[in-house]
């Protein structure tokens, strides 16, 4: 199944507003980071249901433009988002559809490591971005974080899973300057007493802790020169 199949299939069945749900915990705390100002250019690559977007435009950004692969999210997205300032688009993470250095600031949220070829979509990045434009990409599933390893069990799309360091390379030969990587824990997931384990599909508590406060989202961001 391609990566457009499962997740029009997510879209079809209401996973995406699932998926916003979860991945706002960390997420808020990434843009929150983000050093937009009024009248930026953003775009978010891998959009989801569109949330990320909405909420940078209450900062003020000019244009958000929401990328992603799923002909359904992207309608979906559409339809959660009352904004002529804002857009969304069907397209591959390896040819953005966007002029040299026409960009702002690029946000990603747990779709960059399904990118069929992720280096070239880091240099996609660069491409796009304007002198001095930055690249938050965030993601819970990497190589330190060995609990969420078992997600590409239940998924038929190949995911790449890189460690903190090769983020770091992979960003840096792109030509983007990594300007600060960090671990985002999740404070608000509950997690229960050791005796009511296994729960959930975690075996312990101890993995479940390690998942969520250890780990949580790690946020590599780059700089273009």
């Amino acid at each position: 199944m391609s990566v457009r199949e499962e997740f029009d299939e997510w879209a079809a069945t209401g996973k995406d507003r699932g998926m916003e749900d979860r991945h706002w915990h960390t997420a808020k705390h990434v843009l929150a980071r983000m050093p937009v100002e009024a009248g930026d250019d953003v775009l978010d690559l891998g959009t989801g249901s569109g949330y990320a977007l909405r909420a940078l435009r209450e900062r003020g950004i000019g244009r958000g433009y929401g990328l992603d692969g799923a002909p359904e999210m992207a309608r979906n997205a559409r339809e959660y988002t009352d904004d002529g300032a804002v857009g969304f688009a069907v397209g591959d993470f390896d040819e953005l559809p966007f002029a040299d250095d026409s960009l702002d600031h690029v946000f990603s949220m747990e779709a960059f490591y399904y990118a069929a070829d992720p280096v070239n979509t880091l240099r996609e990045v660069r491409r796009v971005l304007r002198p001095g434009g930055t690249f938050y990409c965030a993601v819970n599933y990497f190589e330190e974080s060995e609990t969420t390893h078992a997600w590409q069990e239940n998924i038929s799309v190949e995911m790449t899973l890189w460690s903190r360091e090769e983020y770091r390379e992979a960003f840096r030969e792109a030509g983007l300057y990594v300007a600060e990587q960090d671990a985002i824990p999740d404070r608000e997931v509950e997690i229960p007493d050791a005796e009511e384990f296994p729960v959930d599909g975690y075996e312990t508590r101890e993995a479940m802790v390690d998942r969520y406060r250890t780990w949580g989202t790690l946020l590599t961001v780059g700089v273009a020169p």
